[in-house]
């Protein structure tokens, strides 16, 4: 008599939303519930529950998570929410009362439980192996976010990341370490390190050591730089608070253990209304650190995002910013016009901002940054660069990155006539620039072979698309 058919596993979908750090936690579910015996549904139909892991930073984040919860209900009917706005319990009930379930940021365990209530666990077959050493990712197999720490104890006026997130936690050194180790042991070619503050890393345990290959290492983040720049391959530091104390990572990356790249949220220029952000207040002092780092580091390339238009922003005050943005010259720059966010400190602040005149000064903030971007991106025509390759366009063209380029907020390098793969490294010549993207050709022409024709790659960030 022939066994019953085995039962199908159960299939979860996923759409994941937001910054680097909310695709961390999306991939930590999704080694969980891949660990347990289900399985990933790419659609909404294939799935028996769906997992919306929500952004909540701003009030446009908000409105598209909240489409994005609607939409799960609309198409599938069984949706467990979590992530930032999951913080918000009482605001997604109200509008959906018929979601399974909601939890707030980096809850794995009560996500998990929640797809257990909601459809149940295959039985395990031990003899199977269901997730890869390195996890599941959602990122191309050449490079992986590596999260460091969790939330923040910064009380930024406009911010409500704490609120959503908690104060800052920081991971082992040890278990970070190990974790990069294992990624690149599994192909990873670039380390994202990412938190909602990099470089307040360690400061909650008191830097304390932790032991990797047979040494230890001390929990900040000089040492942790240190350590992975022991692993060869890219390392790439993001939201970095400017400490004093980052000063010590320069000579890393003037070494090459790091990649010379800092992501550095100065957010304004003027000392008035740095003072009603909550942040650091003195930007003639940080233009001083900036020729230091330059110094040590002729080709660090430093990125920065700003807010323009925050209440009681003043044509003066604005001036000032731009000012400072003409002395310092920053490589890779993005702008907010400033967003009233629900629950932020500011919302209570005199002299807000007009939103047509909010959007006017952040149009002339980014033509300056451009026009700077444009002008610094030219003086490497004729130069020789190193660039790792994302994807191969179908006409053959490589779209890759520099060494001050992170994947998708930064620019391209596009590459003619090589026979490059993703995830591979090449030298090339730029041979053209725009404001934001490079072009190039292989630097030894002779060495390479006609690009083959194949299907563009793919950026999954959600592995349901909304898009």
């Amino acid at each position: 008599m022939s066994e019953p058919a085995a039962k199908p596993a159960p299939k979860v979908g996923f759409v994941s939303l937001g910054c680097p750090k909310a695709l961390v936690d999306s991939e930590r579910i999704l080694t969980r519930l891949r660990g347990e015996g289900y399985e990933i549904s790419p659609t909404y139909e294939g799935a028996d529950a769906v997992v919306v892991n929500t952004c909540g930073f701003l009030d446009s984040a908000r409105d598209e998570s909240l489409d994005a919860i609607g939409e799960a209900l609309a198409e599938n009917g069984k949706v467990i929410v979590t992530g930032c706005l999951g913080a918000e319990e009482g605001l997604i009930r109200a509008r959906f009362p018929q979601v399974a379930a909601v939890t707030g940021a980096h809850r794995y365990d009560e996500v998990v439980g929640a797809v257990h209530e909601a459809v149940a666990p295959p039985p395990l077959d031990p003899f199977r192996e269901l997730v890869p050493p390195q996890g599941i990712r959602l990122t191309p197999r050449h490079y992986a976010y590596l999260k460091i720490s969790e939330g923040c104890d910064h009380k930024c006026s406009f911010c409500i990341i704490p609120q959503m997130r908690g104060p800052h936690v920081s991971r082992p050194v040890g278990e970070v370490l190990r974790e990069a180790e294992v990624l690149v042991e599994n192909g990873v070619k670039e380390l994202l390190v990412v938190a909602q503050d990099t470089s307040a890393y360690g400061l909650d345990v008191r830097y304390a050591p932790g032991e990797w290959r047979s040494r230890e290492w001390r929990a900040d983040l000089q040492g942790l730089a240190a350590g992975l720049g022991e692993l060869g391959v890219w390392t790439r530091l993001h939201y970095v608070y400017p400490y004093p104390h980052v000063d010590r990572t320069i000579p890393l990356m003037a070494e090459g253990k790091i990649l010379p790249y800092l992501d550095i949220p100065f957010q304004h220029a003027s000392p008035k209304v740095l003072k009603a952000m909550r942040r650091p207040g003195n930007q003639e002092k940080t233009l001083e650190r900036i020729a230091r780092w330059r110094e040590i580091c002729p080709d660090i390339v430093l990125r920065s995002t700003f807010v323009v238009g925050f209440p009681g922003e003043t044509e003066e005050d604005f001036q000032v910013l731009l000012d400072w943005l003409e002395e310092a010259r920053l490589d890779r720059v993005g702008a907010f016009a400033y967003e009233n966010v629900e629950g932020a400190a500011a919302r209570d602040l005199d002299g807000h901002v007009p939103e047509e005149l909010k959007q006017e000064r952040r149009e002339r903030f980014m033509a300056a940054a451009s026009r700077i971007s444009r002008d610094k991106l030219k003086a490497k025509v004729g130069t020789k660069i190193q660039v790792l390759v994302d994807e191969v366009r179908r006409d053959g063209v490589a779209v890759a990155r520099s060494r001050g380029d992170a994947p998708e907020i930064d620019g391209n390098v596009f590459v003619r006539g090589a026979s490059l793969k993703p995830g591979e490294f090449a030298e090339v010549k730029v041979v053209r620039a725009d404001a934001y993207d490079l072009w190039a050709e292989p630097a030894d022409r002779g060495a390479l072979r006609a690009a083959p024709m194949l299907a563009p790659g793919r950026r999954m960030h959600r592995v349901i698309s909304r898009l």
